[in-house]
């Protein structure tokens, strides 16, 4: 979505931990994918990737990979001076800590911000009616995020190819661009 912005996509932790210490504290979009169940009933697998986007660069961390997950992770999604922003940032968040013991702080569910920030568009729609990712993205972006496709269901604990790079790299970069969006939105009124 952003020609300008890095992307690196990470499979040791050492380079994890000196490329998230090159972060700036400010918002971040923020996701995490993890491998499908197979069977109806399996215990849920553990999260493989954990996605962060800063103004300028996407960072695709596959913990799954490494033998610990990075220390400067835990810290930057535990410090409050990154604003971590998600669709489903609950759940999310509620996933990190049963599978690492991760705490997340300063997390803003996009959802939520949107119905405040832009409370006129969402009049009518009701509260359990989740305002996902996708239909966030449409709205504020004008762009189209392909959550239906085989993409979203494959191994992320595998080496990741470029298709999933890509997804993975809009799912946390478009969280950050509406973050800013709504934000803005909340300061011109």
């Amino acid at each position: 979505m952003s020609p300008g912005t890095r992307l690196l996509y990470i499979r040791d932790q050492a380079t994890a931990e000196l490329e998230i210490s090159r972060l700036c504290p400010g918002p971040l979009g923020f996701d995490m994918e993890w491998k499908p169940m197979r069977y109806k009933g399996q215990p849920a697998n553990p999260v493989a990737l954990i996605q962060l986007a800063s103004r300028n660069t996407i960072l695709l961390i596959q913990v799954s990979a490494m033998q610990a997950f990075p220390q400067k992770l835990r810290d930057i999604l535990g410090d409050c001076e990154y604003i971590k922003a998600g669709a489903g940032i609950e759940g999310d968040c509620r996933k990190l800590w049963e599978d690492y013991q991760v705490v997340t702080r300063n997390c803003v569910d996009l959802g939520l911000l949107a119905r405040n920030a832009d409370s006129a568009r969402w009049e009518g729609s009701p509260y359990p009616d989740p305002l996902g990712l996708a239909r966030l993205c449409t709205t504020y972006t004008g762009f189209i995020l392909d959550k239906k496709s085989f993409t979203k269901r494959s191994d992320w604990e595998a080496e990741l190819d470029e298709k999933q790079q890509n997804y993975a790299a809009n799912d946390c970069h478009s969280g950050l661009t509406i973050y800013q969006t709504l934000s803005a939105l909340m300061a011109a009124t």
